[in-house]
């Protein structure tokens, strides 16, 4: 079956943009085909600094002839329905529809629509000038002399050519009648900037990335990243040192080249003396380059791996000498920012804070620092941290904002101030606290173990968390500007893996009174977006969001680890055929009772009489000694923690309502028997709610 082969070449795509514009490609392009009747056997996009490629294999030449009944109105219908029928069966007149009897509804229209099969050729000729020109790039751009016309093509960054061919394999496939913004689709296209200018012929896939790989590009950015991932360990094994791999960096750097060669420079071994974190940074963000360590060790080596797009005629002598020109000059600077910030304790730093704005609405960073302090000495007793060491960590935290390498280099915040923090002296756990105070970021990041870093990472997001709630500038659909749901989750991740008890309304209630003068936040609002997050992390792990919600039904459930523990036994017990069968005796309960209540006007809540249950039916008096006794127990475990305990308790329960149900009339003659049995029904309900709100569980 036919293939078709698309490249659409261009000036230097940014590397970050690359492998998401690959797949936004392949997915226009196949849901395009689709959505058209065109099925096909598999599709592969490519990226390369220059370029986006688009192979689709196993396309049918032509489109099937396709045949559709559409059912229209009644006879006799208003003349509108009749109109936005025909329009949408495109009909001109209801003779060219015809008419269907139904035994039941009647008589009503029917148009037959026949579409012939189209040529695949002239479908793709059609889809592909529109895809190009709405191409959903994050940003994008217009050149030349068209750009001043409204409606003129805008691409990353200028378009120059595009290849567009279809055919079998076994014959010379076509070219697909292309033009956008004047450039028509060819079998032309170019190979690497320098290496390989000249123009090249292609005609299918095959060709095309055999064409391109003797003209000096890797078309496949995995295999760019391959080539360059065992290139830069084999030469730093050969150096006797190890590649610091850097997945994120790797990524980038096989966006930038066609053609990488791996090369390796060096650096004075002096500059050892500055943090492997800023020299990393340094060269990272700089250079895009990989630095080394000594084999076997941990300590940095004085060299580093770069990558560039040419093969040299010298073997990359100038052009490694040119990147050690630069790296020297950045290590410079950096070995400067480091001396410089050491000459200056990270308290003196402070009165800077005052002086920036954390947001206009909660005041300065100073300010900030205040609140996060009296709450990080709060909690600490709560988390097995000393008060004055979590308070002196909470006002260091983020002194190092100010300092020179944090102010090059962001992504060293917290990093930097545990360095400089060690020192002048402080002490291990308030070092640490002012590193790890912004963790976890994330699900898979690491969760702080010392409880000095604990009080201050939670004080922290807190401190966020009350405040932006404060000012009503809460999460949105998906948009997030202040990481608001990180920083719940943060908040849930510390509670759950360190096992705290913490009771959240109490301490967004102290975070808030932090906020004094402006207007408080609704705990009880936080606390159900922090129910919501927490329903998001469980469910990640196979927790059901429906057992989360029957347990925050419950008053009072603030305690994030208890409501953990208590879905946890709650799953594992309806897991169980006692848990199921009582759940359904439940939910029957609950049915009546609702019917019976909105009949009656009244709710049945006061106590089932138990003499009056003892002389009625076995089945009767069983239930109401079972639940007496259930309702005792589970309230019992409840008060201990022992949620296992409880639903043991409530498992009780299966037998007897099983036999209430089989052999008990709850709609009996007698008024008083009916209103003692439908008491009977609500104590059910109210033994349930000793664990859980069964009403909000499915099933």
């Amino acid at each position: 079956m036919p293939d078709l082969l698309l490249e659409l070449r261009s000036e230097e795509i940014p590397a970050r943009m690359q492998r998401r514009a690959a797949e936004d490609l392949k997915k226009l392009v196949t849901d395009a085909l689709v959505a058209r009747g065109f099925l096909y056997e598999g599709a592969r996009a490519f990226s390369t600094p220059r370029r986006l490629a688009l192979h689709i294999a196993g396309l049918p030449a032509r489109g099937e002839a396709v045949r559709e009944e559409r059912r229209g109105p009644r006879v006799g219908a208003p003349e509108a329905a009749v109109q936005g029928f025909l329009k949408g069966a495109g009909l001109t007149s209801l003779d060219q529809a015809t008419t269907v009897t139904d035994p039941k509804k009647g008589e009503f229209y029917l148009a037959v629509i026949e579409r012939p099969g189209r040529e695949t050729l002239d479908v793709l000729a059609e889809l592909l000038p529109e895809i190009v020109k709405s191409f959903p790039w994050p940003k994008s751009m217009r050149w030349g002399a068209a750009s001043a016309e409204p409606g003129s093509l805008r691409w990353v960054r200028p378009l120059q050519s595009i290849v567009a061919t279809f055919g079998p394999e076994t014959e010379t496939p076509e070219v697909v009648p292309v033009s956008v913004a004047g450039i028509a689709a060819g079998t032309v296209t170019y190979g690497h900037r320098f290496l390989a200018p000249e123009a090249i012929e292609v005609r299918r896939f095959d060709d095309y990335i055999q064409a391109l790989e003797r003209a000096k590009v890797i078309l496949d950015a995995d295999r760019r990243k391959d080539v360059i991932l065992h290139d830069a360990r084999d030469l730093a094994f050969a150096r006797g040192l190890d590649l610091v791999e850097d997945e994120g960096l790797l990524e980038e750097v096989s966006g930038l080249v066609e053609w990488p060669v791996v090369l390796m420079g060096s650096f004075d071994a002096s500059f050892l003396d500055i943090p492997a974190e800023a020299i990393r940074a340094t060269i990272r963000a700089n250079q895009k380059c990989f630095v080394l360590r000594k084999g076997g060790s941990e300590d940095l080596a004085p060299a580093f791996i770069l990558v560039s797009n040419l093969v040299a005629t010298d073997g990359g002598q100038a052009i490694t000498a040119g990147n050690e020109r630069v790296v020297r000059a950045r290590l410079s600077d950096a070995k400067f920012f480091w001396e410089t910030d050491k000459a200056t304790r990270l308290e003196d730093r402070l009165p800077k804070l005052d002086a920036i704005v954390f947001h206009e609405k909660l005041g300065t960073q100073g300010e900030r620092i205040a609140r996060i302090a009296a709450l990080a000495k709060d909690l600490a007793p709560l988390v097995g941290a000393d008060p004055a060491l979590a308070e002196r960590a909470a006002r260091l935290a983020k002194a190092d904002l100010v300092t020179e390498m944090v102010g090059e280099f962001p992504e060293l915040q917290g990093l930097m101030g545990r360095k400089y923090a060690a020192l002048q002296g402080e002490h291990d756990s308030v070092c640490a606290a002012i590193e790890e105070h912004y963790k976890p970021l994330g699900p898979s990041d690491r969760v702080p173990t010392d409880p000095v870093s604990i009080a201050v990472a939670l004080a922290d997001k807190l401190d966020t968390l009350a405040g932006f709630w404060a000012i009503d500038e809460k999460p949105t659909g998906s948009k997030d500007p202040f990481a608001l749901r990180r920083a719940a989750l943060g908040v849930i991740r510390l509670i759950l893996d360190r096992g705290l008890r913490l009771r959240l309304l109490e301490q967004v209630g102290a975070a808030d009174r932090g906020l004094a003068g402006r207007a408080g936040a609704d705990a009880r609002d936080l606390l159900g977006f922090l129910a919501d997050r927490l329903k998001v992390y469980l469910r990640d792990q196979g927790a059901r969001h429906d057992l989360i919600d029957a347990v925050f039904a419950l008053p009072g459930q603030d305690d994030l680890l208890m409501v953990v523990r208590r879905v946890e036994a709650l799953g594992q017990f309806l897991d169980t055929e006692d848990g199921k069968n009582l759940l359904a005796g439940y939910k029957r309960a609950a049915n009546i009772l609702r019917i019976e209540e909105k009949k009656d006007g009244r709710a049945y809540d006061s106590a089932p009489d138990a003499a009056l249950a003892a002389a009625g039916e076995p089945a009767e008096r069983a239930l109401a000694e079972a639940l007496a006794k259930a309702r005792e127990t589970a309230s019992a475990s409840i008060a201990r923690e022992d949620f296992a305990g409880a639903m043991q308790a409530l498992s009780t329960l299966r037998a007897p309502v099983d036999a209430f149900f089989q052999d008990v009339t709850v709609n009996a003659p007698d008024p008083k028997l009916r209103e003692n049995r439908l008491a009977l029904l609500n104590a059910l309900r109210a033994a349930t709610r000793e664990v859980a709100e069964f009403a909000k569980i499915e099933g």
